[in-house]
């Protein structure tokens, strides 16, 4: 549905609202640079709104405003002033528990104010909201939560996505082949003309006649090709000129002068050069239709992925509810090869669940009570029962499709360029193809070659190849990078991604698993075997409530391990624990407590403590009947992949740098074990942020990794932030690149994609400008007749398009 000549309802002025608000509309009737600025200068020159871009490739405007200056339907009266269309949503709500005109009033403003709603009006008579909104910013759950949180009931109405996972662009897409069908049917004999008189193959008679020329190039000209000059009409009607302005010059130009002869003078026709152009024209644009939704095809899988239906468990009966009716706190069964409707927690059952479509790793993980599960991951085996805890546009794909989308939305500063250019072009080139004809006019005396070489030049000098060049490649880059578990939050990211010369890493949570592990087992004499000695020292800690204990007590359960029993458990603070285990007591700690008890190691014993200790490794003793039997070491392991993606990350030239608090000892170790070489140990939380500075002022392009809150305010003062998505929402928020997983792997990725991308976005903007300025004097010089033109302009844009979707082939 459009916004055009929508009666728009402003929230009223008691709404309560933020301080900003961010909203992306789908907008219609962009076609090319030209309609990108043009926008872009309405929008940003409305006061509240603070920044405007506008996607050429996805037909979509991010608006970043305030919305206690203005209102996002002004917003759209903007839009639409400028005679483009903005897509709109109509939705008819039930609301129960009202009772008269001041209920329904109050329902009302409550819409009204709602992130984006254009408008809201409540019939009292029959109970009834009717409310048009923008699809892309708000949905069903939203504005049901509007109206539940006034106090009053809403039943379920009939669904309003029933165009999920629709193609992009499909829409167009087919308004154009329709166009191009009618098209090449009326042009079809005229250029069968043109090409018998060149070859002198057979030519039936009426083909030659001007009257049936001039009807065939008519319904060409005014049929297929009035959408040029409505665009141009509306274009310079309000000071600006696009790609339409051309075309519509160029080919009326022929039309004209060949309709003049057709019935004042007696010269050359030429209905077949604008017909032809008219047709080349709209293949280009419906191959660009095409080729631009399948830019956006990676939303469309990942909207697919939402389940339409989730069963709950409600008043002890298991029921399916539609998806968008799931409330936090719900129980929700699901079956084994069933798709998680929505984000929780489990509480009963055991199976393994297929995350990859959220971090990109194939292989599924196991997941029981207490572990969080994520909505559109599919469960393998067992069943779940699980609680909701995210629902609606609050689980991980709602957010994952908001970020993609607004990624997607973004410009590259590389953009500027192409947009000061694209501002300047079509007027140049207007002044360009007048000068072309008087030249060749007033070189020649003949009209004939200055008719055909300025119609030339004004269409092969389309800007649109130089419009789509950066947000294509930043569509489909950021698209590709989401189907991996990458999340790049926009194009800015992309370039400064390109800039990078250092790596820092924060080491807890990030190269390490971020919690210990058992890592050795040494018994200091010949009584106790590692199980035995392990089993001693399980039995001891597992009323502890230390992180070491509950590691040491958590391995031996792996292990399947029998433990002896245990009494007389008492913790001493900062040393271990005492307790009675198998009839034996049994001391568990550090070197102080052994002390303290007069127990003495042996030589061999502090030998192996002291290389414990050298690898950064943390050793709990054993001790009983006065001798020590020996130690149980822990450390917060290494991630499995993280040497290899420290060596990757050094073969492409980065340097990297480990970052964390731990002393220098332990530091040391973790960076031998996985190859890093420039360490910044002893650093507290507090003090991360101002490392990386301190690196930036030492001249490098710094980008920091980190999974935790205090992460946080290192990311935002790097060049480039990349969260680990195994941590924090702070984090994640922080940062300009998401790891969905926790494999490091996924930096090395994420880089690569990044240049790659930006290798695309140059290759489109070298060979749009070449194709411009190679083009205009050719054809000014009369080396290009207007139907070559034509489908060189038309192919320009195609191929820049079709060199974006190779980043689809992109793979880690």
């Amino acid at each position: 549905m459009s916004a055009k000549g929508l009666p728009v309802v402003e929230p009223p002025p008691e709404a309560a609202a933020p301080a900003e608000r961010s909203a992306t509309v789908a907008v219609g009737g962009v076609t090319c640079a030209a309609c990108v600025a043009r926008i872009e200068r309405r929008l940003n020159a409305m006061e509240g709104v603070r920044e405007a871009r506008v996607n050429l490739a996805a037909g979509k405007a991010t608006v970043m405003y305030d919305p206690r200056r203005v209102g996002l339907a002004a917003i759209v009266r903007a839009i639409t002033d400028l005679d483009y269309t903005v897509e709109t949503a109509t939705l008819n709500l039930d609301i129960t528990g009202m009772s008269c005109a001041a209920c329904a009033a109050r329902v009302e403003r409550r819409l009204a104010a709602a992130d984006g709603v254009l408008a809201a009006s409540v019939n009292p008579a029959n109970n009834r909201a009717l409310v048009t909104y923008l699809p892309a910013v708000t949905g069903l759950s939203d504005l049901k939560r509007a109206v539940e949180e006034t106090g009053y009931g809403v039943a379920v109405p009939e669904s309003p996505r029933a165009s999920d996972g629709k193609i992009p662009g499909s829409g167009e897409a087919a308004r154009q082949r329709f166009w191009l069908i009618v098209a090449a049917l009326a042009a079809a004999p005229l250029s069968y003309a043109m090409f018998a008189e060149v070859f002198g193959l057979p030519l039936p008679m009426f083909l030659m006649d001007r009257l049936f020329q001039f009807m065939l190039g008519t319904v060409v000209q005014f049929g297929p090709g009035f959408q040029f000059y409505r665009r141009s009409y509306l274009n310079l009607r309000h000071g600006s000129a696009n790609m339409d302005v051309l075309v519509a010059l160029g080919t009326t130009a022929a039309y004209v002068y060949s309709a003049a002869n057709t019935f004042f003078l007696n010269g050359f026709v030429y209905y077949e050069t604008s017909a032809i152009i008219i047709t080349l024209v709209l293949l280009g644009r419906w191959l660009e239709a095409v080729a631009k939704g399948r830019t956006s095809q990676a939303i469309s899988k990942l909207i697919a992925l939402q389940p339409r239906t989730a069963r709950v468990i409600r008043d002890d009966a298991e029921i399916d509810i539609p998806v968008d009716e799931v409330r936090a706190g719900d129980l929700v069964v699901v079956r084994p090869g069933e798709r998680l409707p929505v984000d929780g927690v489990v509480r009963e059952g055991h199976s393994s669940v297929d995350e990859s479509m959220l971090t990109g790793e194939s292989l599924p993980v196991e997941k029981g009570p207490g572990d969080r599960v994520t909505g559109a991951t599919i469960n393998r085996h067992g069943s779940l029962i699980f609680e909701a805890t995210r629902v609606g546009r609050d689980t991980a794909l709602a957010q994952i499709i908001r970020v993609v989308e607004e990624a997607q939305g973004s410009k590259a500063p590389i953009q500027r360029f192409a947009d000061v250019v694209a501002a300047y072009f079509v007027p140049a080139v207007v002044g360009i193809a007048a000068v072309t004809f008087l030249a060749w006019f007033f070189g020649t005396g003949a009209l004939r070659p200055a008719l055909l070489n300025m119609t030339a030049v004004l269409v092969v000098a389309c800007p649109c190849a130089l419009g789509l060049a950066t947000p294509t490649a930043i569509m489909v880059g950021t698209g590709r990078g989401a189907e991996m578990g990458i999340l790049i939050k926009g194009g800015e990211s992309l370039e400064r991604a390109w800039k990078l010369n250092t790596v820092v890493l924060d080491k807890t949570g990030t190269i390490t698993r971020g919690h210990p592990a058992v890592t050795d087992i040494v018994p200091f004499g010949r009584d106790l075997d590692p199980d035995g000695l392990l089993a001693l020292a399980a039995a001891g800690e597992k009323n502890s409530e230390h992180p070491l204990a509950q590691a040491i007590a958590a391995y031996a359960a792996e292990r399947d391990l029998s433990l002896p029993p245990v009494s007389d458990f008492a913790a001493v603070p900062g040393l271990g624990v005492r307790a009675t285990v198998g009839g034996q007591s049994l001391l568990l700690g550090n070197r102080r407590l052994l002390e303290g008890e007069g127990i003495a190691l042996g030589p061999a014993d502090e030998v192996v403590l002291d290389r414990l200790e050298k690898e950064g490794k943390t050793a709990i003793l054993v001790a009983a009947g006065g001798r020590p039997l020996g130690t149980v070491a822990l450390a917060d392991t290494v991630k499995e992949h993280s040497r290899e993606a420290v060596t990757r990350l050094k073969e492409m030239g980065f340097n990297v740098v480990m970052l964390t608090g731990d002393n220098e000892r332990t530091a040391g170790a973790i960076a031998a074990q996985v190859g890093i070489d420039e360490v910044r140990a002893q650093v507290l939380p507090e003090h991360k942020a101002d490392e990386v500075a301190r690196l930036q002022r030492e001249g490098r392009t710094v980008a920091m990794v980190g999974d935790g809150i205090n992460d946080a305010p290192a990311l935002a003062t790097a060049d480039l932030g990349i969260a680990i998505g195994t941590g924090t929402d702070v984090a994640i928020e922080t940062a300009d690149v998401v790891l969905m997983g926790g494999d490091l792997r996924g930096i090395v990725s994420a880089i690569r994609l990044s240049r790659r991308t930006m290798v695309k976005i140059r290759q489109n903007l070298f060979w749009a400008l070449i194709y411009n300025t190679l083009g205009i004097p050719l054809a000014a010089s009369g080396v290009l007749n207007p139907i070559i033109a034509a489908a060189a302009m038309a192919f320009s844009s195609v191929s820049v398009v079709t060199n974006s979707l190779l980043l689809r082939r992109f793979s880690p």
